[in-house]
């Protein structure tokens, strides 16, 4: 009897805090305070969109056809770097380059999305 009576108060002491500022919150009539809230939160994502810059359309270096020159250009690939990529070829993903150790890790981090790895049909 007492287990089921401290139970019962525990359950109430957790949710009685809760269910106040949860009616509130869902009420029809917000406060002003909420509103405010609200309204701020709409504005703050949507200032922080127009912050982001768009996406630029970067053309991908395909690791399968790309001529030595191309790929020096790369960040992180020099001389010897593009002529181990050539010698390698044909590549099914571009993280072939570090399975199969043509260039470390961290290189590729720094170069994979301006790279692909395109198959020949």
């Amino acid at each position: 009897m007492k287990r089921s009576i401290i139970r019962s108060a525990l359950i109430a002491a957790l949710l009685l805090p809760a269910g106040p500022s949860f009616a509130a919150a869902n009420s029809a009539e917000a406060p002003e305070d909420m509103k405010t809230i609200k309204s701020s939160g709409k504005t703050k994502k949507s200032s922080e969109a127009k912050k982001t810059k768009p996406a630029v359309n970067v053309k991908l270096v395909d690791i399968n056809s790309a001529s030595k020159a191309q790929l020096k250009k790369l960040p992180g690939i020099g001389d010897a770097e593009a002529e181990k990529i050539i010698a390698g070829r044909p590549y099914l993903t571009k993280a072939h380059l570090v399975t199969r150790k043509i260039i470390p890790s961290g290189v590729y981090e720094n170069l994979k999305k301006q790279i692909m790895a395109k198959q020949k049909n």
